[in-house]
């Protein structure tokens, strides 16, 4: 509509494709300039009907006390692990420490899938007992 209404300033010894852009880019920056952005301060204070509140930003940053927590609970799992008897011990360590699919633990232990599939049940179950105050 810009474009139409101002077609009488356009001169014919310029393009008109570099008269048109040049219209649709001052139409933009128009735009960007009339939407203002609110940005909020985090120095100050924001005032509310009920008085000034301060505004607080989470940090995000390192924290080694969760690093710590991690690592002991890791500690806790390989200790639980370790106490599981021999047969859910090994299906466990198989299927999430070496990441082998149950046809590749039955292979490997020179059993049926199922009993494969079973050990894992009995050995979560075990280890959710041991580790539920963990």
């Amino acid at each position: 509509m810009k474009a139409y209404s101002a077609l009488g300033s356009y001169r014919s010894e310029f393009r008109f494709s570099t008269w048109l852009y040049k219209i649709a880019a001052n139409c933009s920056i128009d735009y960007l300039r009339k939407k203002r952005i609110h940005a909020l301060s985090l120095d100050q204070g924001l005032d509310t009907a009920n008085g000034k509140v301060e505004i607080e930003v989470a940090d995000n940053s390192y924290n080694p006390e969760t690093d710590l927590v991690r690592k002991q609970q890791s500690i806790s799992i390989e200790e639980a692990i370790g106490s599981l008897p021999e047969k859910y011990r090994e299906v466990i360590e198989y299927r999430h420490k070496d990441d082998k699919s149950y046809e590749e633990i039955a292979d490997l232990l020179n059993i049926p899938v199922g009993t494969v599939k079973a050990r894992i049940f009995r050995a979560r179950e075990l280890l959710k007992k041991k580790l539920r105050g963990v």
